[in-house]
């Protein structure tokens, strides 16, 4: 998804069409919607993750390790 998204923002900086990218980026939004759908109807009851918790997570894993602070994924 965040290709797609990349692409989409590429598109727009360069002032041309993105509206196949965003039709694919909204397709893959609706998917997720719906799985996330599914999960709750099959008793999913926790909370998903967000970027804030993910983020928060992340730095929390970098503070015992500084070797893991300058890398990047």
């Amino acid at each position: 998804m965040a290709d797609v998204e990349a692409a989409v923002r590429d598109r727009i900086n360069g002032d041309r069409d993105c509206s196949q990218q965003a039709l694919a980026q909204m397709d893959l939004r609706r998917r997720i919607n719906l799985l996330v759908g599914e999960w709750k109807a099959a008793g999913g009851s926790d909370v998903l993750p967000d970027v804030r918790d993910r983020m928060r997570r992340r730095s929390l894993k970098t503070v015992g390790n500084p070797a893991r602070t300058n890398t990047r994924r």
